[in-house]
């Protein structure tokens, strides 16, 4: 079941106390999380689909990256309340057209999440076979998520865009496709039993699977941020993550 702002939002809270370490994420990403339930809130209140009407919100998002957010973004943030430069940053990256700038896709990734989960929630998401994009906006996946089922067990893929969840193999990497298992890596920490890193060595590719069946109460993608040493593992062994998270991780 996909897990509401809410509920993102508390599991942050509570994971400030589980990984002290990485506290000061984790308060970022609440304070992002409760930024974007006001612009959830706003959205489907007026039913807004015109992706460009997002940018009224550019004020506020920059105000808290300046009491909150790290420096680099500062600068930038100032430049997207400035004449249509928010707006077409904007469509820019809700239409995939062309690469962006790390830094700028954070600002579009902030506002346009609340807005792709509102489309998708009244979108009919059909899934034909084990796509490795999402089936609703065509963005990368950011998390796995495990789920016992019988005597084995599935494996989801969690949308780094509108929160989509879809059935995906569990043996297999959803950047190339390899099938060896003996290229599938998975590497698992013992104080997080509950998180891994599938790690592919034909592609040299990550991605990080939340299971379930240990850890009930995971919110996979507060979860997937709170974990960042694992993404400190893949990357020494030479992993680079197969799509980063709403913090650039």
């Amino acid at each position: 079941m996909k897990s509401s702002l809410d509920d993102r939002i508390a599991r942050a809270t509570e994971l400030t106390k589980t990984y002290p370490s990485t506290a000061s994420l984790l308060n970022f990403y609440r304070e992002l999380a409760l930024f974007q339930k006001q612009v959830s809130d706003d959205v489907r209140s007026r039913g807004e689909t015109d992706v460009r009407t997002l940018a009224c919100h550019f004020p506020q998002l920059i105000e808290l990256v300046r009491s909150r957010g790290p420096e680099p973004l500062v600068a930038l943030g100032q430049t997207l309340a400035e004449g249509e430069a928010g707006e077409e940053l904007l469509t820019a990256h809700w239409e995939g057209g062309g690469a962006i700038d790390p830094a700028a896709r954070f600002f579009a990734r902030v506002l346009l999440q609340p807005y792709a989960e509102y489309l998708a929630s009244r979108g009919d998401v059909r899934v034909d076979g084990t796509p490795s994009i999402c089936p609703f906006c065509n963005a990368g996946p950011v998390v796995a998520v495990l789920r016992g089922e019988g005597e084995g067990g599935k494996r989801s893929l969690l949308c780094s865009m509108c929160a989509t969840e879809w059935l995906y193999r569990r043996v297999v990497c959803p950047s190339c496709g390899e099938e060896n298992k003996d290229r599938l890596p998975i590497y698992i920490a013992d104080e997080l039993d509950y998180m891994r890193v599938d790690a592919c060595d034909s592609c040299q590719t990550y991605l990080k699977s939340v299971d379930l069946t240990k850890n009930g109460r995971a919110v996979p993608v507060v979860d997937e941020i709170a974990t960042v040493a694992l993404n400190i593992w893949a990357e020494e062994h030479g992993y680079s993550k197969l799509e980063p998270n709403l913090l650039g991780m």
